[in-house]
């Protein structure tokens, strides 16, 4: 959403208007994952942007001992498939807390059997 030369750009803006309504939720470590990707792709002010207009419209679950020892075991069983930590956490956040959609245009969410959007 803040790369406008991402070729998602504009499908990320427009699914993001429709879904201002809804109940958007996210996890600590993606905003962690967020802040330095965006900082070093796009700058100081685009992560400023992030944290101080994004993240502040979220719901962020923190991920406990019990959630990050569940995504870790799934992650060394899974080494082979490329799927970072942090979306095995998500899996694991979604699981726990019966979510089906995300917002998402990472494949992995889909072979995992989740809903992406757009």
């Amino acid at each position: 959403m803040l790369d406008r030369s991402d070729e998602a750009h504009e499908s990320a803006l427009n699914q993001a208007r429709k879904l201002e309504k809804g109940k958007l939720l996210t996890h600590n470590y993606v905003v962690v994952e967020s802040a330095a990707l965006v900082k070093s792709r796009l700058g100081a002010a685009a992560a400023r942007d992030l944290l101080q207009g994004v993240v502040p419209a979220l719901e962020i679950i923190w991920v406990d001992p019990s959630l990050h020892g569940a995504a870790v075991s799934a992650f060394l069983a899974a080494l082979s498939r490329g799927t970072s930590f942090v979306d095995w956490v998500s899996f694991e956040v979604m699981r726990k807390h019966s979510l089906d959609t995300a917002f998402a245009f990472d494949r992995d969410f889909a072979a995992q059997g989740f809903i992406t959007i757009p």
